[in-house]
C-alpha cells in the first residue's frame, strides 16, 4: 500500500526502527573493535587474507555500478527492476562487510599510506569511515521503507541515502587504489 493510503501510525514501524538502530550500533561497535581492539593470540596472520582488499574494492565497485543502475531505474519508473537492483546492491555491500570483517580479524597489520597526498588520503579516509557508519542505519531504513511500499518516506530518505552510499562505495575503491597501486 502506498503511504498516501497508509494509516497514520503503524505499531510495527517503531519496532523495526529500534531493530535497525540496534543492528547499526552493534555493527559499528564490532567493526571498531576489530580495527582497534586486541586479537586473541595467534589470530593475526592465521590465514592469508592478502587478497581481500582486492575483493573488497571489487565489491565496492560492483555496489557503485548497481547503485547507479538502481538510481536510473527509479528515475525511469521501472520500480520492480529498481527493487531487484537495489536489493543486489545491498547484498553486495553486505558481502563487502563480511569480507572486511574477516580481513581485519586476520590481517597482519594495517596498510600504511605511502603516497605523496597524505592530506587528501586522510580526508577521503575519514569521510569514508564516518559515512560508512551512517550508511548502515540509512540503508536499512531506506530498504525497510521501500519494502513496506512507503513510497513518499522511501523517496525522502533515499535522497539522502543514495548519494552517501554511492560516495562510500566510490571512496572505498579510491582508498584501495591509493593504498595498493
Amino acid at each position: 500500500m502506498d503511504d498516501a493510503h497508509a494509516p497514520n501510525h503503524d505499531p510495527r514501524e517503531g519496532f523495526w526502527m529500534r531493530i535497525i538502530l540496534i543492528v547499526s550500533v552493534l555493527l559499528a561497535g564490532a567493526v571498531a573493535f576489530l580495527i582497534l581492539g586486541p586479537r586473541p593470540e595467534g589470530m593475526r596472520g592465521a590465514i592469508d587474507v592478502s587478497m581481500l582488499p582486492t575483493v573488497n574494492a571489487s565489491l565496492n565497485g560492483a555496489a557503485t555500478l548497481l547503485l547507479l543502475i538502481g538510481g536510473f531505474l527509479a528515475k525511469s519508473g521501472r520500480l520492480e527492476a529498481h527493487r531487484r537492483v537495489m536489493l543486489s546492491a545491498f547484498a553486495v555491500s553486505g558481502g563487502f562487510l563480511v569480507s572486511y570483517v574477516i580481513y581485519h580479524w586476520f590481517k597482519e597489520a594495517p596498510k600504511a599510506y605511502a603516497g605523496e597526498y597524505r592530506g587528501v588520503y586522510l580526508t577521503i579516509l575519514l569521510s569514508h569511515i564516518v559515512l560508512a557508519a551512517a550508511i548502515v542505519p540509512l540503508s536499512l531504513t531506506t530498504l525497510y521503507r521501500g519494502w513496506r511500499d512507503q513510497r513518499k518516506k522511501h523517496r525522502k530518505i533515499a535522497k539522502v541515502t543514495w548519494p552517501l552510499w554511492l560516495y562510500v562505495s566510490v571512496t572505498g575503491v579510491v582508498i584501495y587504489l591509493m593504498l595498493y597501486t
